[in-house]
Formats: structure tokens, sequence, C-alpha cells
């Protein structure tokens, strides 16, 4: 399928969205696209590593919340 085509076909469902919340999210992607803002800046090994590192701690210090308690906060 050529780009003409696949910009036909992503119109097409692109105008059968109902979900606000899609429609924004391929907004953002569009509009970062066209800054030049990457949607996605993938981290370092150290940097994961470090965030493990992290968050094991705090795991083992009890510093966490479980889902419910968020979602408790946010309801």
């Amino acid at each position: 399928m050529n780009l003409e085509a696949r910009k036909i076909e992503f119109i097409q469902e692109f105008l059968q969205l109902q979900s606000a919340e899609t429609i924004s999210k391929l907004e953002k992607i569009l509009l970062n696209e066209k800054s030049g803002t990457p949607v996605f800046e993938p981290m370092t090994q150290e940097e994961l590593e470090s965030r493990i590192a992290q968050s094991e701690s705090d795991f083992k210090n009890n510093r966490f919340k479980y889902s419910s308690q968020l979602q408790a906060k946010y309801d």
C-alpha cells in the first residue's frame, strides 16, 4: 500500500473514532512530530538500573502505595 492510500485509510479510521481520549493522544503525537519533540525518550542502561535499584530500596523500606490506595485518592 502506498503512502497516499495509507493516509486515506488512516483518515477514514480517524473519522470513526468516538473516544475523545484517543483523539487527544493522536493530536499530541501529531504536534510532537511537527515540533520535532520526541514522543518517547528511551532510558540508558544506567538510568534503568538506577531506577530498578531505587524501586527495590523503596519496596524494602515500605515506601510504596497499593494500587487500591491510589485509585481511592482519584475516585
